[in-house]
């Protein structure tokens, strides 16, 4: 366990969206409802968890000012990863990089990069080609 993830806490402005964006991707990457009061929320997977909750001081979150970036998650198949990529808006994500999607992050690379609407970034990294052709 020593160096591995305990969990994140993402604190955000408005949590009741908040909880449906985070709630909604969380849970298809196969995360469960975890903790739950009135300022927040969290998700667990294994022994990690990742907690949402209302932000104590005001202001916004940019992703390319000095803090976290965004987070990369391992999403499955590249089948997987376009679901996500498809379902996103609907659930509050806004796509990245459409002109070069599912290889923004290079041609070795399958991956669908997302949006909230408080700017958090995600990045839904396929399994290797190899795990991939092995699927179908």
């Amino acid at each position: 366990m020593r160096g591995t993830l305990n969990h994140v806490e993402i604190q955000v402005r408005d949590l009741a969206p908040a909880i449906d964006e985070w709630g909604w991707l969380l849970e298809e990457l196969g995360w469960v409802p975890y903790q739950r009061w009135n300022e927040g929320r969290s998700w667990k997977l294994g022994d990690t968890y990742i907690v949402v909750a209302s932000a104590r001081l005001v202001g916004s979150h940019d992703r390319r000012r000095p803090g976290l970036s965004h987070l990369a998650f391992h999403a499955g198949s590249r089948g997987d990863v376009d679901q996500l990529w498809q379902k996103g808006p609907s659930r509050g994500w806004k796509h990245l990089y459409e002109d070069r999607h599912p290889f923004a992050g290079g041609e070795d690379w399958y991956a669908a990069y997302i949006e909230n609407s408080e700017r958090f970034k995600i990045e839904l990294v396929a399994d290797d080609a190899e795990n991939d052709e092995d699927a179908d």
